[in-house]
């Protein structure tokens, strides 16, 4: 029974909440794509409007393909690599020694890392 209810609601609804948690922010960085390259640009990411561009598109796409249940094990497996970019170039508290962003970016990094579990979790459930 308990299982009937997690395949059945838990498990789509947490496809639903972590496609979003990609779509959003994938669809923002097209909308407010100068204010993001800047950010790309201080953080010295190569390639910064190709990078930019490209993870703006693999949060769309992977994070729709999550939501609507379709190649969930190859969707998850990109967006982890997506993340890990992320945490690797965005989020380096540890670039940021005296800075008021350290904790704030570390919280983030710590938060991607909760995302990863997740999305290998759900790459192996596939």
């Amino acid at each position: 029974m308990t299982e009937n209810i997690s395949n059945k609601y838990l498990y789509p609804l947490g496809r639903l909440l972590l496609g979003l948690y990609f779509l959003l922010p994938g669809l923002a960085k097209v909308f407010l794509f100068q204010e993001n390259l800047v950010i790309v640009v201080e953080r010295e990411v190569p390639f910064p409007v190709v990078s930019l561009g490209l993870i703006a598109v693999a949060q769309i796409f992977f994070g729709t393909l999550l939501m609507f249940g379709k190649y969930i094990q190859v969707g998850s497996l990109v967006l982890v690599v997506a993340t890990l970019l992320i945490n690797f170039y965005i989020h380096d508290f540890w670039n940021m020694t005296g800075s008021p962003d350290q904790g704030h970016e570390t919280q983030n990094f710590v938060k991607n890392l909760g995302i990863i579990a997740g999305l290998l979790v759900l790459s192996k459930k596939s």
